[in-house]
């Protein structure tokens, strides 16, 4: 299989943007010679907490995760694998600093557009502003569901949940970074794999 070029990644990412909505071909040549190509090497800091938060990300390829640190453990708020826009929503609308961490699990490469660049290019177009809007509402969604699942579900039907929808994440991911995701010990989701017998 062949190695992805940096012109498949940005067709990747037109492909992505235009999933939301449709847009001429002309406007979304232009939106996307904002975009900045980053690569990051495993356990490298995209985002570290004290640093502003004033862009919107793509994954191309890898896996970013979303975490804070509380009394020195890692609590782990999401996992963002190829083809996924994210941020850190809540310093990004508010234009603060971050209070969290936004690291390489893997050698990951991004695309980064400035604030500035997309919000000006929402005020020229509708139909760019229709995909920020909707690229923003899905990265909201995002954490939104997954505080909602760790309040209703049990430790049990999160992890089964988790190895039906994403079950990448376990060749993808040390255990205790799942762990943390589901709410659980590493210890914990050990005996929960082997009570259920998978993954």
């Amino acid at each position: 299989m062949q190695t992805p070029t940096a012109t498949d990644y940005l067709e990747h990412l037109k492909n992505k943007i235009i999933s939301y909505t449709e847009i001429d071909e002309a406007v979304l040549n232009d939106q996307v010679r904002y975009y900045k190509r980053l690569e990051l090497k495993k356990g490298e800091n995209l985002v570290s907490p004290g640093q502003l938060v004033n862009h919107f990300y793509y994954v191309a390829k890898g896996c970013i995760y979303y975490y804070k640190l509380e009394d020195g453990e890692q609590k782990v708020l999401e996992f963002y694998t190829d083809d996924v826009f994210f941020t850190d929503l809540p310093a990004y609308v508010r234009g603060t600093s971050s209070n969290y961490y936004l690291k390489a699990s893997e050698d990951t490469i991004v695309y980064a557009v400035k604030k500035s660049d997309a919000e000006n290019s929402f005020d020229q177009s509708h139909q760019l502003e229709r995909f920020g809007r909707l690229s923003m509402q899905e990265a909201f969604m995002k954490i939104f569901t997954r505080v909602e699942r760790l309040s209703s579900r049990t430790n049990e039907e999160r992890y089964l949940r988790l190895l039906e929808k994403r079950p990448d994440l376990f060749q993808r991911v040390p255990q205790y970074l799942i762990a943390s995701y589901l709410g659980v010990t590493p210890v914990g989701l050990s005996k929960i794999r082997k009570r259920v017998g998978k993954g």
